[in-house]
């Protein structure tokens, strides 16, 4: 089972979403063939980089209202995060363009470790305020991961995986996804939104059953078509003998 995941780093639920779901993989019993995918989304793509304005603020600005409303909707947030197990520091938060972060996660991807780094760059950002638009900063969390971090800084730094952040930003647009997290299962069925875990258990034991139940439609070069598995019209071995 293929599972794609777009978010950005700079959505907290984000963050939240990729624990239920993880809360969820955990008690899929198959969970061993599940091929988790992390695909990039840009919630702000001309956004600058650190500005000097915090989570608040830019809250305020882009929703015209009060600083203490956009307070109020970051801590409750923050309990949100609590309630799976995330500490959030959404006072001390960078707000900043999540571009670079995207092509190190595609860099870590190169190297097997496409989880970790999507982990590490998340915490980064909302537990600790850590500025995901700064390189070298981001090529020390790639080395925290066991990744090269004069080679993530050179990466960055030279920007060959820009491209492939850009494909993937404009697959996202093709597919209509216009927020985050979007969950795609085997490219058929999406859940959108953090949901409880108990939504995402939910479509992996249905997909699941889909994938046992689905017959193999068998094509022949009959002009008719499909003759059926195990036809004597197709040349073909069977367990005890073969037809030719």
């Amino acid at each position: 089972m293929k599972i794609d995941i777009w978010s950005d780093f700079a959505c907290p639920f984000c963050y939240i979403g990729k624990r239920k779901f993880e809360a969820a993989l955990e008690k899929f019993p198959h969970r061993d063939q599940v091929e988790v995918g992390f695909r990039s989304f840009e919630l702000a793509p001309d956004a600058q980089k650190n500005t000097g304005k915090d989570m608040n603020t830019v809250l305020a600005e882009k929703y015209g209202m009060p600083y203490e409303r956009a307070k109020q909707m970051n801590d409750q947030v923050t309990l949100q995060a609590a309630e799976v197990g995330l500490e959030y520091h959404m006072d001390s938060v960078i707000p900043t363009n999540t571009h670079d972060a995207h092509q190190l996660t595609h860099f870590a991807k190169q190297h097997g470790k496409a989880n970790e780094m999507a982990e590490r760059l998340f915490k980064a950002y909302f537990t600790e305020g850590l500025d995901l638009g700064d390189l070298p900063t981001l090529a020390r969390l790639a080395a925290e991961i066991g990744l090269n971090e004069h080679d993530a800084l050179k990466t960055l730094e030279e920007a060959p995986l820009n491209h492939t952040v850009t494909e993937e930003l404009q697959e996202g647009a093709r597919l209509g996804i216009t927020g985050v997290p979007f969950f795609v299962f085997n490219n058929k069925y999406a859940v959108s939104g953090a949901q409880p875990s108990e939504t995402f258990l939910e479509v992996l034991q249905q997909v699941w059953q889909e994938e046992q139940q689905q017959p193999l439609q068998v094509i022949t070069g009959e002009a008719g078509g499909n003759s059926g598995a195990g036809s004597n019209s197709d040349p073909s071995c069977s367990d005890d003998s073969c037809s030719v």
